[in-house]
């Protein structure tokens, strides 16, 4: 009689940790489900922030081009000037 008590026991026992395992279970996939869901929606805001991105730059390298004057021969005396300045700021150095 005693075996019959405690393999029911051993039943309910065994019943009341599969239910506690399921329900530990499901929260833990409500958890885990809820993150997915609102990584989901982040990539996708940024996906659409990235592509707002790229029209815009597409956009400000049409007006950069747009208001960009047409460089015409430049002579090249001034480059020589400014090779002369270097020149003289070196001099003014002093030495140790």
């Amino acid at each position: 009689m005693g075996e019959l008590v405690n393999s029911g026991l051993l039943n309910v026992a065994s019943m009341v940790i599969s239910v506690i395992v399921m329900v530990i279970g499901l929260v833990f996939w409500f958890f885990v489900n809820r993150a997915s869901s609102r990584t989901n929606e982040q990539i996708e805001l940024l996906e659409a922030l990235l592509d707002q991105q790229k029209r815009q730059n597409a956009l400000l390298r049409r007006l950069c081009e747009a208001n960009e004057p047409e460089e015409k021969d430049v002579p090249k005396a001034p480059v020589e000037a400014a090779k002369e300045d270097e020149d003289d700021f070196i001099r003014l150095v002093a030495e140790r």
